[in-house]
């Protein structure tokens, strides 16, 4: 009984250490590939990095991402996110639906004027939408004053596919343009 006790320990010692092999945490390397070929140029824009917008030179960046806007004795920071649209996933798709923007504008350094005939969204088909401010929320101040941070709605129902949304604060001149996808699937 006690050789097979002991032959039972002997085996169990060499068994375990080989059957746990498999259990390793290891993983296997992550495969490299190396850096940009030196002849490309380098990107003189990061990617997700606050653009700056002015009437020489406006700003087009995707939604969520902010615009420094240079007005007139002044700069603010806008962003916009959106849009968001009611019924995705339903089996059938609208040509158009009602898309809903997130507009804040915050960190000016002067008065700046807050207007929605100031924004307009344009699709990929080139039609021209006017957004208003969503009925039942609170709608912004007619000014936004430094140091203060606004944020508010626009809506539109407009076509489904690509689009702008566009921000002209002197209702001339667009200084800042967010890209979107109208998405109703």
């Amino acid at each position: 009984m006690r050789a097979s006790l002991l032959g039972a320990l002997i085996g169990a010692t060499l068994v375990a250490p080989i059957a746990l092999v498999g259990c390793s945490s290891t993983a296997p390397p992550e495969p490299k590939y190396g850096g940009m070929p030196s002849y490309l140029p380098k990107a003189a824009v990061k990617s997700d990095s606050v653009l700056t917008g002015s009437m020489a030179k406006p700003a087009l960046t995707t939604e969520g991402d902010s615009v420094r806007v240079v007005l007139a004795g002044g700069t603010a920071l806008a962003t916009v996110t959106g849009p968001e649209v009611p019924g995705e996933g339903l089996p059938y798709q609208t040509r158009a639906t009602t898309a809903t923007w997130t507009v804040t504008l915050t960190d000016a350094t002067t008065d700046v004027p807050i207007s929605v005939a100031d924004f307009t969204s344009i699709d990929h088909l080139g039609a021209v939408y006017h957004p208003q401010f969503v009925a039942g929320q609170p709608k912004p101040p007619t000014e936004l004053k430094p140091g203060e941070s606004v944020t508010f709605e626009l809506r539109a129902v407009m076509a489904v596919g690509e689009g702008l949304m566009r921000w002209a604060p002197d209702g001339t001149h667009i200084l800042g343009s967010w890209d979107f996808e109208v998405e109703n699937d």
